[in-house]
């Protein structure tokens, strides 16, 4: 595995940032239109196959919206830490393919799964992410909560089987751990098929 060595390093690359913008201004539009009556979560947020709410827009969409200011403040600071050293790393051309790979393919697995919940977030995005950095950079160290060290391909590999089994004994606590699954599935068959046919040929 290559040494994680960027060019041109910054701590704020171009789609990181502008993804970050886009999620805090629809953030801050959803909570001024809620005050209204107006709730964005009808149109845009991600609805069963099965239902008369789901259009067409909504594998997109739902991964720009958040249930609250926790949501968003976690999906956002994982997007800025783990996106940031994907986009040096990658680029900014693949970094995006990647990040709209995950979520919009998380979204288009998810709405056809039994039980599905009503879903909004980066998360299936950001889980996908998560695989990302932990596929290229194995042996870099993750401080859990700041202060416990744990190399990534260990904690990917925890994170994976926490989803998996509150996926199959917690499906109704509201949170969607089988759309993050989905998330980090793609992320996994593009980096492979990526390292099959570099980015380059085509």
């Amino acid at each position: 595995m290559a040494q994680y060595q960027p060019r041109g390093f910054s701590l704020l690359p171009t789609a990181v940032k502008h993804l970050l913008i886009i999620n805090a201004l629809v953030f801050a539009t959803d909570y001024v239109l809620q005050r209204q009556g107006i709730y964005l979560a009808n149109i845009l947020a991600l609805y069963s196959f099965d239902t008369h709410m789901l259009q067409p827009w909504q594998p997109l969409t739902y991964m720009f919206m958040h249930a609250n200011f926790s949501h968003i403040l976690f999906n956002m600071f994982n997007l800025w830490m783990f996106g940031a050293a994907m986009e040096n790393f990658w680029g900014t051309k693949r970094f995006l393919i990647y990040y709209m790979a995950c979520g919009i393919g998380a979204g288009l697995i998810y709405m056809f799964l039994p039980g599905m919940h009503v879903t909004v977030g980066a998360s299936a995005a950001v889980y996908g992410l998560l695989l990302a950095f932990g596929m290229t950079f194995p042996n870099e160290y993750i401080y859990l909560y700041f202060l416990m060290p744990i190399k990534t391909k260990w904690f990917i590999t925890g994170m994976i089987v926490i989803e998996l089994l509150q996926g199959i004994f917690y499906s109704y606590d509201g949170v969607a751990h089988f759309a993050h699954l989905a998330g980090m599935l793609i992320g996994f068959l593009l980096i492979m098929w990526w390292r099959k046919h570099p980015f380059s040929r085509f």
